[in-house]
């Protein structure tokens, strides 16, 4: 199933989502959906891949090697980050709301997917 069909998925599945994005090791966009700036989604993934190694990097110097999510919550929005392999990651951007469980849900449902392709 190809990378977009799985981003839409999630996208129309978690109320409120802005947008998603599976990106590599470096930053740069794979696929992405979304109803906001393509150009915005892609500097969000970019930046929340350096989020992702710096928390990498913490979690190796705790003993820990199984990062599985971070999310960011601010007054306006949340943003969740979640491995997909060691090269690859998901970002979902969705407004602030009582959603965050179904989106965590929905996110992990999609992360098993894209593995299933990538793997």
């Amino acid at each position: 199933m190809p990378f977009k069909t799985l981003l839409n998925a999630l996208v129309e599945r978690v109320p409120g989502a802005q947008g998603a994005i599976i990106a590599d090791w470096e930053g740069e966009s794979v696929d992405q959906v979304g109803i906001m700036d393509d150009y915005d989604l892609k500097v969000i993934g970019a930046h929340k891949g350096v989020i992702l190694h710096s928390m990498r990097d913490v979690v190796d110097r705790l003993g820990d090697d199984d990062l599985k999510e971070i999310v960011i919550t601010t007054k306006q929005a949340q943003t969740v980050i979640m491995p997909v392999t060691e090269d690859y990651y998901l970002v979902l951007t969705l407004d602030r709301s009582d959603m965050l469980g179904r989106a965590l849900l929905e996110a992990r449902r999609c992360i098993h997917a894209l593995y299933q392709e990538i793997v």
